[in-house]
């Protein structure tokens, strides 16, 4: 289901898995949250048409009341794509590769942020969102995610 969402135009999937992500998130989330979806690098988002991370954050933000801010995060530098990387490579990778926008840095001075996610796999792309949220001025960062790569034993 998670892979028709990011890969087959699934997008009417996002609001129910907003829906299984709410109670959660209420739960982590203090009343002056930000919502802020992982960011695709623009060419990657020309090529998919959509956030499948921003879908369920915009969802998230009507059925929690919390504040959402599709594009707080950006991706100025296109990466490869993660798929079989190890959790050294992924972090190689990322670093450096995601930002808070300069036009959206006051949303988040002081403010605690949530990060939205479909799935979290060895974590890189969260901690890299973390860091970048943290450098900005976040009070704290919590994360969210659809779903979780199982590790093999």
């Amino acid at each position: 289901m998670v892979l028709r969402l990011k890969h087959a135009d699934r997008q009417e999937i996002a609001k129910p898995a907003a829906g299984w992500m709410r109670q959660s998130v209420l739960e982590i989330a203090p009343d002056n949250a930000l919502l802020a979806p992982v960011p695709l690098h623009w060419m990657r988002l020309a090529k998919r048409r959509y956030n499948q991370s921003a879908l369920i954050a915009m969802h998230l933000s009507d059925k929690t009341g919390l504040d959402v801010c599709p594009d707080l995060l950006e991706r100025p530098r296109r990466t490869p794509s993660l798929d079989g990387k190890t959790k050294v490579e992924r972090a190689a990778i990322l670093d450096g590769a995601i930002r808070v926008a300069q036009r959206r840095r006051h949303r988040i001075v002081g403010r605690s942020v949530v990060l939205i996610d479909d799935v979290l796999t060895t974590g890189a792309t969260l901690a890299a969102c973390a860091e970048a949220c943290c450098a900005a001025g976040a009070a704290d960062v919590c994360v969210a995610v659809l779903a979780r790569v199982v590790k093999d034993a």
